[in-house]
């Protein structure tokens, strides 16, 4: 045991090397190590491999119940400063180097698939390895400067990352959102850092936190700067986690590849901001204030994640929105004392955000041939559907991320999220509201992103969908959407409104019969089908007598000739989807409670028992009142996943349409558009962005600006020219004549004298005028 804690720094240093050696590779000898690219790939994967067998060594040591262990080395110190390096080992630190390495190496595993046909597959590996290495540098860290310093490097990647495919101009925008948001938090987190050190003396985690509460107890410390080196401490991991007002760049980090996002959002960048909130937890417990704003942001994070992704389109961006949701969960638990709670979800969540973003991933692989490689097209669910008769594996796998997810028992996110809603209305009955609402919120949009994509039929290959803008018509996604160029020709005809099976409604002209020939042209596959309308419907005297139903048949029999179809994913990308969906059934085990020697308890509480002295667990609860206590979650989710199956699942709601009341149409077609508004304009913070910073930034610098150029300038340039025209008028007026000189200067002294003679005579007068 000794000697695995002793080589810890293995698992840092073992992607590091990979990272190292493949971009130096890259660097030196672009064309041989780009025709070695399967070996670098070889390379990075073997080698976390290896870091993630000596993590779940340290994992089985603390479950055994190990004492944890520290290596420290001297960095630099004087009389004033003593500054340290080296790892951590304790329960929290061992549960994420599992997370990190078991998600990044199937991640690896997959991206050999995923971007085997991509330029840049080694380029990826060595950004994917370095952002691994730094992500584990972080866990290890034991005080608070070197986390900051891997902090960066996670950054970094991300960047990155984030804008991989940098010659995109949406992907170049990404990463540098994400750069500038995340510069604001890190900001806030380096001065928090120091006014720490200045208030406690040390850097070291256990030591710092030991000292503040020692002064918090004893009034040794001023509460308005405690409280404030604490919230700035909080930005760091508010806008790495994308917490509420930091959030804005999650979404559009859905720009570089899907296994890089699915990284991010399960092990790496969000959970950093997590992991450091759960490592200072000791700290941030001393500050009621602090750890209410903690709750409270997590709590209107969560709510407002759930809020935006109800009508999503992009199939990234709406499991992008549920990673900004879900965290907020996780940064609501310690803000009322739920450590546990906090920790549990993190682990279980990272297993089945990974799972869905891969199973994303591998919808989009097959898709991009069939609709385009535009992400308009290829993530656009209005173009999915039915996907599970293609993809059974596919769909199978996403189905159990979205039941875990939504805290459907027994899947892992159940046992944790439940956990973290009992304790929430025990700590606030406001924060109660928040969670249980988000839960059930939660419930629809999962499962409605699941109908839409996989339940139905395919619509890749309709002609109407396309994103040329001609006639609108009318769609329960709320907003209007648009048929294609080639429907044009029906603008001036009267319409006849239709559906189709996913309950959306289009129109078609009501004499397109009597059209003699249309033309349709599938571009995604640059198939071009002439058929004459009249000669398919042989027998007819009146082509307007045709029915409806014959006219959609046949045109889906014409369609169906020569197209593509979904096909799944290669079997790399399939192993890595079932080996997440396996912890995605049975990691949420660790927190069930268990009876052991008449003691009721469970793994997960032993295994943290050291980090959770300061929050009661009530651990004599067994299952069936755990159940019992978990009626209320479960309930509202399944009622958000019944109102999402009346409207998006197999039973066609186009049916059920017919039935409702007209008032209740349109107020449900005004609710619709309400929401898909809101979830567009993602909450319309964004555009509140862009006017105080963007234009406002701008207006401030044109300010700026005309007054440097005005006023500034304006002085100085006036003096210059009062200067050039004096000197100007005084050079005309010299005539080079001494007389001339003497005549002026008599003239002015007799000026002078005479001025002189008329002020006193008036003081004079004055003085005469007071005396009297």
């Amino acid at each position: 045991m000794e000697l695995l804690y002793k080589n810890i720094w293995i698992v840092p240093v073992c992607p590091f090397v990979a990272s190292m050696s493949v971009g130096l590779g890259l660097f030196f000898f672009p064309k041989a190590t780009k025709s070695l690219r399967r070996i670098c790939a070889i390379i990075s994967i073997f080698l976390l491999g290896i870091a993630m067998f000596i993590s779940f060594s340290i994992f089985w040591q603390q479950i055994r119940g190990n004492p944890n262990h520290q290596l420290i080395w001297s960095w630099f110190f004087n009389k004033d400063i003593s500054l340290q390096i080296g790892f951590l080992i304790d329960p929290l630190t061992s549960t994420m180097l599992v997370s990190v390495t078991s998600v990044g190496i199937l991640v690896m595993i997959y991206s050999d698939s995923y971007m085997s046909h991509d330029q840049g597959y080694v380029r990826f590996f060595a950004y994917l390895s370095l952002f691994t290495a730094s992500m584990l540098g972080l866990v290890l860290s034991p005080n608070p400067v070197q986390i900051y310093i891997f902090w960066e490097l996670v950054g970094m990647c991300s960047y990155l990352l984030i804008g991989f495919w940098f010659s995109r101009p949406s992907a170049a925008n990404a990463c540098q959102k994400a750069f500038i948001t995340n510069r604001v938090g890190d900001f806030g987190l380096l001065l928090g850092i120091l006014g720490t050190y200045w208030i406690t003396g040390s850097f070291d985690i256990h030591s710092l936190s030991e000292r503040f509460n020692e002064l918090i107890d004893s009034n040794g410390v001023n509460l308005f700067l405690a409280n404030m080196c604490a919230l700035l401490l909080f930005l760091g991991p508010a806008a790495k986690s994308a917490q509420f007002p930091l959030h804005v760049w999650l979404p559009d980090a859905m720009e570089g590849p899907t296994p890089i996002s699915a990284l991010i959002h399960a092990a790496t960048m969000v959970a950093a901001g997590i992991f450091f909130v759960a490592r200072m937890f000791h700290f941030f417990e001393a500050l009621p204030f602090t750890m209410n704003i903690i709750s409270w942001v997590g709590g209107i994070t969560a709510l407002l994640g759930a809020t935006i992704a109800l009508a999503q389109k992009d199939l990234k961006r709406g499991l992008a929105y549920s990673t900004m949701s879900q965290p907020g969960y996780m940064m609501l638990a310690p803000g009322i004392g739920s450590y546990r709670a906090a920790s549990f979800h993190l682990i279980t969540h990272a297993y089945s955000k990974a799972l869905l973003f891969l199973g994303s991933g591998s919808v989009i692989h097959s898709m991009e041939p069939i609709v385009g490689y535009s992400p308009e097209k290829s993530q656009n669910m209005s173009f999915m559907g039915g996907l599970r008769k293609y993809m059974p594996i596919t769909g199978t796998t996403f189905l159990l991320g979205t039941l875990s997810l939504c805290g459907i028992p027994p899947f892992a996110c159940f046992w944790s999220k439940d956990e973290i809603l009992v304790d929430s209305w025990i700590a606030s009955a406001s924060l109660g509201w928040i969670a249980w609402c988000t839960a059930g919120l939660t419930g629809f949009y999962m499962f409605r992103m699941y109908f839409v994509t996989f339940e139905g039929d395919f619509r890749g290959n309709l002609p109407y969908k396309d994103t040329d803008k001609s006639v609108s018509y009318k769609s329960i996604w709320g907003n209007l959407q648009t048929l294609s160029e080639r429907d044009k020709v029906f603008s001036n005809n009267s319409y006849t409104s239709f559906s189709d099976p996913t309950g959306d409604f289009y129109e078609i002209p009501e004499n397109v019969f009597s059209l003699p020939d249309r033309r349709i042209k599938n571009k995604s596959l640059n198939i071009e089908k002439s058929f004459n309308v009249l000669s398919d419907f042989k027998g007819s005297d009146n082509p307007n007598e045709i029915s409806e139903d014959a006219f959609v048949s046949r045109n889906k029999e014409i369609r169906n000739e020569n197209i593509l179809y979904p096909n799944e994913s290669d079997n790399s990308m399939l192993f890595s989807l079932i080996s997440l969906a396996i912890p995605t059934l049975f990691i949420g085990f660790i927190g069930v409670p268990f009876s052991h020697k008449g003691i009721n308890s469970d793994l997960l509480s032993d295994l943290l028992a050291p980090l959770t002295d300061s929050f009661h667990k009530d651990n004599s609860e067994n299952l069936v009142d755990f159940f019992l206590k978990s009626i209320p979650s479960v309930s509202i989710a399944l009622v958000g996943v019944s109102i999402s199956f009346f409207i998006y699942g197999p039973v066609s709601s186009r049916d059920l349409r017919k039935e409702i009341d007209p008032k209740t149409k349109d107020f449900l077609g005004y609710f619709f558009n309400s929401l898909s508004n809101w979830s567009y304009y993602r909450g319309y913070i964004d555009n509140l962005y862009n006017v105080i910073f963007i234009e406002g930034t701008r207006i401030l610098s044109k300010s700026i600006c005309f007054f440097d150029q005005w006023i500034i300038d304006g002085i100085v340039n006036g003096i210059g020219i009062l200067s050039f025209f004096g000197g100007e008028g005084m050079r005309y007026g010299e005539g080079g004549r001494i007389s001339s000189y003497l005549f002026g200067l008599i003239i002015g002294n007799i000026l002078m004298l005479i001025i002189l003679i008329i002020k006193n005579d008036i003081i004079q007068s004055y003085e005469y005028f007071t005396m009297f």
